[in-house]
């Protein structure tokens, strides 16, 4: 405990934490890079997706370690960016971080509209799961299959769809003070998506069956639901507020009480939402229904605080909310985001909580948030930040595929399939690229963590993991305080100019027959690895901060959990 302890007098910059958590979103995009691109082991790949089925599909992010683009949970990222956006703008634009919260949000919504090529047509993915994670290279060098699965009225997809449907439609929200015509454009294909997933219903991995095993989906009823409260937000039309009452009961809107919020999950987030509609009186005749929401958010924020009677949250020793082994701090990520959101709306209408346990103030449920990422930022017995960068101590060998081998910068030959499993993913050194902002999967419930390259469950860092993390670092900043955003990029343009420790490792033969030799460096403002690459003659090339990665031959890429513990959350995750 005593490392507990010792991280408890610590406090953190969450301005700090906030601006590393955008370069991770920088790490993982796909397709043409903008020339002020900051993560510099990056450049342009798979510039030729969608083009064997005929269709302009470059862009959008890479889901995790891997270089697959998964729709349902890059969809919800971007939902979850997207109300960061919304109900704390006054925060991220204290942090002069509006900027950059757009463009995460919008190298998504630019890739949504690609795919929505017709009103009742949705490219969902992009990418084979199975030969992606049975190859371990750089998205700059990949020759797996770019597959290419879409969604039809004949092979229908309500939760992808539905979830893209939200996405667009809280990003029309976010983008209106500042760009009305994408704005608008944003909410035109949110209402057509919204439609054909409605009209036309199904499980999207029932017609995408590649994606079954990834991102397998529990049903599709909560998204419905979820897109149409986000319409209603967006357009204040009584159409979508009418659907979410209508269909309450039949859609399980007011009868799910649920401990989990995910990509696969929606109903909590659901709940917190509609509920605001309520603290703000604008209930009217709908007031009867949306208190029975409520009672369902209640039940969830309850649960969090463990004051529900019992039927709480499992958490780890060390305080961290436990919902399951595979990748379990992106549910702590989310319900930190949801409580911090739920603690505004119930300060802005001067009520409290409602528990069995009695009437608590909102104070409670943001601190709740903040035990969260503090944990997440090092406040844990083992005294490790799990967002990589962060701090003096946080994990190195990060199950993802672009950081884990050498940037094509500085080891131009290509690195196929297999030499990236035998060369780097197997090399028992740090991650030659340092993924700034990466919120690894984390520890299990007994807060033990390996950090582990082959540990894909707890150094695999996902979209949905991070997404929340904007929205969350923003409001704790505004509370509790920290330098502002800019310190950081400063930080970030000289990483390399305070080094307290240098070590030369000898990398297995490159393709020209002669040993790379990689001057790792650790420096003391960031503490993330660095590669200087000599060439065979000696002279130094560009000094790259680099990152991670995650498969072993046989890895299935996003995996998710078992069902297992699902008696009130209906999905899961990798």
């Amino acid at each position: 405990m005593l490392g507990l302890e010792a991280a408890t007098a610590t406090s953190f910059n969450y301005g700090q934490a906030l601006d590393m958590t955008f370069l991770f979103f920088e790490a993982q995009r796909s397709g043409k890079l903008p020339a002020n691109h900051r993560v510099k082991w990056r450049s342009d790949s798979a510039l030729k997706d969608g083009f064997l089925q005929g269709v302009d599909l470059v862009g959008g992010y890479y889901d995790a370690g891997d270089h697959v683009k998964f729709g349902l949970p890059m969809a919800f990222s971007v939902t979850m960016l997207a109300w960061g956006a919304i109900d704390f703008r006054k925060e991220i634009t204290a942090l002069d971080q509006m900027g950059n919260t757009l463009w995460a949000i919008r190298w998504g919504t630019d890739y949504f509209i690609k795919a929505h090529t017709q009103p009742n047509v949705l490219w969902a993915q992009v990418g084979d799961g199975d030969s992606d994670h049975y190859c371990w290279e750089r998205a700059e060098d990949m020759t797996t299959p770019r597959t290419a699965y879409k969604l039809d009225e004949y092979h229908p997809g309500s939760d992808l769809a539905g979830e893209t449907a939200a996405a667009l439609a809280a990003s029309s929200i976010a983008f209106k003070p500042y760009n009305s015509s994408y704005s608008i454009l944003l909410l035109v294909h949110a209402k057509q998506l919204f439609s054909f997933a409605d009209r036309f219903r199904g499980l999207y991995d029932d017609s995408i069956q590649n994606a079954k095993q990834f991102y397998s989906s529990s049903g599709y009823s909560d998204e419905l639901l979820w897109a149409a409260a986000w319409l209603y937000r967006a357009t204040d039309d009584e159409y979508y507020l009418k659907y979410v009452v209508d269909n309450a009961l039949y859609m399980s809107g007011t009868g799910w009480a649920v401990k989990e919020f995910s990509w696969d999950n929606k109903y909590a987030g659901l709940q917190i939402l509609l509920s605001k509609i309520l603290l703000e009186g604008r209930g009217g005749a709908y007031t009867a229904t949306l208190k029975q929401y409520q009672a369902k958010a209640d039940c969830f924020a309850c649960a969090c605080l463990k004051k529900n009677d019992g039927y709480d949250i499992q958490t780890t020793p060390g305080g961290l909310m436990y919902v399951r082994e595979w990748n379990n701090l992106q549910y702590a990520s989310a319900a930190a985001l949801l409580l911090s959101i739920y603690s505004d709306y119930l300060s802005a209408a001067n009520a409290k909580l409602s528990c069995p346990e009695g009437q608590i103030p909102p104070q409670e449920l943001l601190n709740f948030a903040k035990s969260q990422a503090d944990y997440i930022l090092g406040k844990n017995p083992k005294t490790i930040s799990y967002l990589v960068g962060y701090g003096t101590k946080y994990p190195i060998h990060v199950h993802h595929r672009g950081s884990s081998i050498a940037s094509i910068f500085a080891l131009h030959s290509v690195v196929e399939c297999v030499q990236g499993f035998e060369t780097w993913y197997r090399r028992s050194e740090g991650n030659p690229n340092c993924i700034f902002g990466a919120l690894v999967g984390g520890p299990d419930q007994n807060d033990n963590f390996s950090d582990d390259r082959s540990n894909y469950e707890q150094t695999e860092p996902t979209l949905s993991g991070n997404a929340p993390l904007v929205g969350l670092f923003s409001k704790l900043h505004s509370v509790y305080g920290g330098a502002t955003g800019r310190d950081l990029s400063k930080r970030v343009s000289t990483v390399s100019s305070i080094i307290f420790y240098h070590q030369k490792t000898q990398v297995p033969n490159t393709s020209l027959g002669v040993p790379a030799e990689f001057l790792h460096t650790i420096t003391n403002n960031m503490g993330c690895w660095n590669v200087n690459v000599l060439s065979p003659q000696g002279n130094n090339q560009e000094h790259i901060p680099e990152a991670n990665y995650r498969p072993k031959v046989g890895d299935r890429g996003p995996f998710r959990a078992s069902l297992g513990s699902l008696s009130n959350a209906r999905k899961e995750h990798l």
